[in-house]
């Protein structure tokens, strides 16, 4: 049987963005042998966690809407969206199943922030003062290099084909779309990559000294770019393998 992999619904107020986003990741996580599993954000709490229960693996997606930065302490910006509240509760119990079971995540754009902060970590609210343009989209197939460190379970997936080392770190060319990050990371994780230019967080992982649970968020949108990407195609078969080694 193929692993199933949990994939919410992006978000409960744009039907159009769910309608050309979700596909994407459901398509990545096919051809890297899972069998993806929309999770509708309509659902109860009780039958989320019903429908987690029979998942072995999760993908946190991207969503135009920003988290409540009252989770983490912070006043509003004025840059930041509208939260979601029904899809970060989505998240918050497939976090909470994954943890429970050990079963991997991979946390993408919106996903690692929301990750981030269920772990208890906090966010930078507006990039738009740093020299780079952070919210290019998905127009621009590569919009700079994140900086990866080679020892790093994310580094263990890239090839020196497409990340070379460079000054001791791997340099990785993504894309971007997104207008907040990481600033503090939440409990048990590491960040294992920045933008060389200014810093910005572009993935974190679990500390595998902590937990032997796969996990890693990436501030990119390694769906966008699997058919270009080398390492996109890592990042969701290294997921789908890891669920396949996990029973529920």
């Amino acid at each position: 049987m193929k692993p199933r992999i949990a994939i919410p619904v992006p978000t409960s107020t744009d039907l159009s963005y769910n309608q050309r986003s979700w596909p994407a990741y459901a398509e990545a996580v096919s051809r890297s042998g899972g069998e993806p599993v929309q999770i509708d954000l309509t659902l109860s709490p009780a039958q989320i966690k019903e429908l987690a229960a029979t998942c072995q693996g999760v993908v946190l997606p991207g969503s135009p809407a920003d988290l409540d930065p009252t989770r983490y302490t912070a006043e509003p910006d004025p840059a930041t969206s509208p939260a979601d509240p029904a899809r970060e509760t989505m998240d918050n119990l497939l976090l909470e199943d994954a943890a429970a079971h050990t079963k991997p995540v991979l946390g993408i754009c919106f996903g690692v922030q929301s990750l981030n902060v269920w772990r208890g970590g906090s966010l930078v609210q507006d990039l738009s003062p740093l020299p780079v343009n952070h919210s290019a989209g998905r127009s621009v197939a590569i919009a700079h290099t994140a900086m990866i460190s080679e020892f790093s379970v994310l580094g263990s997936l890239l090839e020196p084909t497409e990340a070379p080392l460079v000054d001791d770190y791997l340099r990785l060319p993504i894309n971007t779309s997104h207008h907040q990050s990481i600033a503090i990371p939440g409990d048990g994780l590491r960040i294992v990559a920045r933008c060389p230019d200014d810093g910005v967080v572009e993935a974190v992982e679990n500390d595998p000294a902590l937990t032997p649970q796969f996990l890693i968020g990436v501030q990119w949108h390694p769906e966008r770019s699997y058919d270009i990407s080398s390492a996109s195609r890592a990042l969701f078969q290294r997921l789908v393998d890891e669920a396949g080694k996990t029973t529920v």
